[in-house]
């Protein structure tokens, strides 16, 4: 029994890893997606898995301590010259999550 008990827990571990997986490639597409097209990152920034060469804003591939949180003000809020992309709804909150995860996971890659 106790075997049986392993096995099942093992499955469920296994498939739920998966989906999540599945669901983060989801998410960088579309991140890669708005960050090249939508917002136009691109056009400013330097992110060498987006094949961007932007040079008004910072090369997020050589910046330090990058977060979900720190990207997602950064991008709602704006910066410097940067606009406020949560304002005027420019992007929507989901999409600003999702632009948010892409970079972080991108940058430096």
């Amino acid at each position: 029994m106790k075997n049986k008990n392993f096995l099942l827990i093992t499955f469920f571990a296994i498939f739920f890893n998966s989906q999540n997986l599945i669901a983060d490639e989801a998410k960088m597409t579309k991140g890669l997606e708005i960050f090249n097209e939508k917002a136009a990152c691109a056009a400013c920034h330097i992110l060498k898995a987006a094949g961007s060469e932007g040079n008004i804003g910072p090369n997020l591939d050589t910046v330090s301590n990058l977060t979900i949180e720190s990207v997602k003000d950064i991008v709602t809020n704006g910066l410097g010259v940067m606009p406020a992309f949560g304002e005027g709804g420019i992007l929507t909150e989901e999409e600003i999550d999702i632009v948010s995860f892409y970079v972080v996971n991108s940058a430096g890659k």
